[in-house]
């Protein structure tokens, strides 16, 4: 095995989805499904094989990710239809005050962006957060960075979010222990880099209210669900993965009870989010007066964007599975090996990098874990649920240009060009390191 020429055919393969990605504008999957046939083809995979190994790759990803990702998605439309998004957030403003709106709204983001994608979370709350702007007379990078940030630190690294979902699968880590790391992970991360960051970035920019959601007016209080009903559909998914490895933990593994049984399959990532879908419908849909014809109609408009994440995913898990079927894996390997880095510190930088270069977090995060995968044999006592968080932190960090993400924040917050490095990529750079320390940190004790 020449490990030089492994790692330079490696390279070449992630140039082109580089290239291909932002100079020619090709779509991810194409340019991925490219760099698999380019590695496989340079690694002198046989033809059969390569076939094989996309077909399985692209399978084994998809197999478990797509019912995820369906339900995922009609659980975040039911969040918007119902108006369940501004309940958290005037609940949680008039508990705290105005004065602590950029803490209530980073809150918001937060648990808003459990069921919900980043760029949807945003539009969800964009009216409300003006309107919080106006009433409390904050800037509004202060109010706005908060909210965007705490959307995106979960869009990266808690599960149901794709992404999140893909590598703990890869990985085979505990979806479980990744939501619970996750959160105890985020929350020091957008806290630094949201209000407190927020806060004194804001006295350097005057940012006017403006933006493509300027206009846009809050629903009246009256056409809200209540917000218990409203916290409890968000949270309960994660209640019942979270309760899945809670009881994993509290048996006798070798002599297991046997309600176990009902457990584990409650705790299933498809099944906690079909029982929470399930509970949406009626607390969020019928309970609000929407009739079935009306909520199928919105679950309907909810699957048509997820037909280009789920390529983007399933190709790049192709590509994980080219690496460690063309000999590319156990040449890294022996890369890793010489270099003795720290696997979470190296799957973080991965992470950081492909971000940086491809703009899309879901990409890096597959690619990053493409990479680690096949040197987790050599640290049989680190959790891999830590390395799904490390590649998390590093996907959220380093946005910019080319990333569709930034534009979205740019045009719709209605922040300068020549602010959006200071505030908006600075920000998720402090989210991304803090989650790496806090990570390491966790390390030391789980």
């Amino acid at each position: 095995m020449d490990v030089g020429y492994s790692m330079s055919m490696l390279g070449l393969a992630i140039g082109i989805v580089v290239v291909m990605c932002i100079y020619f504008k090709i779509h991810a999957f194409w340019s991925l499904m490219t760099a698999c046939l380019f590695l496989a083809l340079t690694q002198g995979m046989s033809l059969p094989k390569i076939v094989s190994s996309f077909e399985t790759g692209l399978g084994g990803t998809l197999g478990f990710l797509a019912p995820i990702l369906a339900l995922g998605a009609i659980l975040g439309k039911l969040m918007e239809i119902s108006g369940g998004a501004e309940r958290l957030a005037r609940t949680l403003i008039n508990f705290l005050g105005q004065s602590k709106a950029h803490w209530a709204m980073l809150i918001v983001g937060y648990i808003c962006g459990i069921p919900v994608f980043f760029q949807v979370g945003i539009i969800l709350l964009i009216a409300l957060m003006f309107s919080v702007i106006r009433e409390a007379k904050m800037p509004v990078i202060q109010v706005a960075l908060p909210m965007i940030i705490g959307l995106l630190t979960v869009h990266c690294i808690v599960p149901p979010h794709p992404a999140a979902m893909a590598i703990a699968g890869s990985l085979n880590a505990d979806v479980g222990k990744v939501i619970f790391y996750g959160l105890i992970v985020g929350v020091p991360a957008a806290a630094l880099a949201g209000p407190i960051y927020g806060k004194f970035i804001a006295k350097k920019f005057d940012v006017q209210i403006s933006g493509a959601y300027a206009d846009a007016k809050p629903r009246q209080d009256s056409e809200l669900p209540p917000f218990g009903r409203t916290l409890f559909v968000i949270l309960l998914p994660l209640l019942l993965m979270i309760n899945k490895t809670i009881f994993e933990l509290m048996i006798d593994k070798a002599n297991p009870p046997d309600y176990m049984v009902y457990v584990n399959f409650i705790g299933t990532p498809m099944i906690a989010l079909f029982i929470s879908s399930a509970v949406g419908y009626v607390l969020l849909g019928l309970n609000r007066g929407f009739s079935w014809d009306q909520l199928g109609k919105a679950s309907e408009s909810a699957m048509a964007p997820m037909a280009s994440i789920l390529l983007v995913i399933g190709a790049a898990g192709s590509f994980n599975k080219i690496i460690i079927d063309s000999g590319t894996g156990a040449a890294l390997e022996v890369v890793m090996k010489q270099i003795e880095v720290s696997p979470l510190i190296m799957a973080w930088l991965i992470a950081l990098i492909m971000r940086f270069a491809l703009g899309s977090a879901t990409v890096a995060m597959m690619a990053a874990a493409g990479f680690i995968l096949p040197v987790l044999g050599m640290h049989p006592d680190l959790d891999p649920a830590l390395v799904a968080i490390a590649i998390g932190a590093g996907a959220i960090g380093g946005s910019h240009v080319t990333d569709s993400g930034f534009w979205f924040v740019k045009e719709s917050v209605g922040i300068p060009m020549g602010a959006m490095y200071a505030t908006y990529t600075v920000a998720t750079c402090i989210a991304s390191v803090v989650g790496l320390l806090g990570t390491l940190v966790l390390a030391m004790f789980v």
